[in-house]
């Protein structure tokens, strides 16, 4: 897949977001792969992919493996990956929260931020009693065919969210397929009550219910979503039953995002006077949920490139 920006300006460096693409091909399930493989992912001329991972290779970004001819992450990306998440204590605090509603409702819970046409875990959590439900911090998922995809989607401003399904049609014409018929009703959805379900889009044996916040420390939209088995729990069961536990957890990691963002968590910060949360206003003050008017907020519209689709 080729990164492309949406807004259409001509300030993409296309070697740049190539070799971003390379990298992008070894999500948790794939960390050993050759050129071919990287090809056909990215969709990129085979001779192509061989000169960004030279290039990668040289930069410690990736390793050769003589033995298998393939490639695996290096330590310069390890490196990178690490800086970026250090000093971001509130995920302790976000995995608590998560673990905390594992233990009443028996799926897996997740921390999820968009990554072009997928979402990745930043945050996990599962129940003793989730059989057949398997995740991990790392792991991807398609924004087409699950519910915290759709729920992101469904907040962004809609030129956004139909220059995100445009592209999605060119990369991934399967996965928008799915989407683009439901993103109206999701969005009415999302828009009255705050959170979306998606039964058996993903398999036939998993549901899922999801609630998109916004992330100061991002600069786009996360979502916490909930995996069900639907043998357990159809859709009526996830509207009455798990909906209120996730708004009400929604609430609680939109807070801690909230003062992170104050820099609460940091020993060394100087004291600030609180602010409101931007999730939890309200419209006119009429009695909408806060989600509900986070995502009818307007405001400029921004280019998908930085990933802010932002009301």
């Amino acid at each position: 897949m080729l990164a492309t920006d949406v807004s259409g300006g001509n300030d993409v460096i296309q070697v740049v977001s190539r070799a971003f693409d390379v990298l992008r091909c070894f999500d948790g399930h794939e960390t050993r792969l050759g050129n071919l493989e990287i090809s056909n992912r990215c969709g990129l001329p085979r001779s192509t992919v061989s000169r960004l991972t030279h290039t990668l290779t040289r930069m410690g970004h990736l390793i050769y493996l003589p033995n298998d001819q393939k490639y695996q992450i290096g330590p310069s990306a390890v490196a990178m990956s690490t800086s970026l998440t250090r000093g971001l204590q509130m995920r302790d605090f976000i995995r608590a929260q998560l673990r905390e509603v594992a233990n009443d409702v028996p799926g897996t819970i997740g921390f999820v931020i968009p990554d072009r046409f997928q979402l990745v875990y930043l945050e996990y959590a599962r129940s003793p009693a989730a059989l057949g439900l398997h995740s991990s911090v790392g792991s991807r998922i398609a924004m087409g065919r699950t519910a915290a995809g759709h729920a992101y989607v469904a907040a962004l401003e809609p030129e956004l969210a139909d220059a995100l399904l445009a592209e999605m049609e060119r990369d991934q014409p399967a996965d928008a397929e799915v989407l683009r018929p439901r993103i109206e009703a999701t969005r009415r959805h999302l828009q009255d009550h705050g959170y979306v379900v998606a039964c058996g889009l993903w398999s036939p044996h998993i549901n899922g219910i999801a609630a998109p916040l916004w992330s100061p420390q991002y600069q786009t939209y996360v979502v916490i979503t909930i995996g069900l088995l639907s043998a357990m729990y159809e859709e009526r069961r996830l509207h009455v039953e798990v909906a209120p536990r996730l708004l009400e957890l929604v609430r609680s990691v939109s807070d801690t995002l909230s003062r992170a963002d104050r820099n609460v968590f940091r020993q060394d910060a100087p004291s600030v006077s609180a602010m409101p949360n931007p999730n939890t206003k309200r419209l006119n003050g009429e009695d909408t949920n806060e989600l509900a008017a986070g995502t009818r907020r307007t405001r400029p519209a921004r280019s998908l490139r930085a990933a802010d689709g932002r009301r």
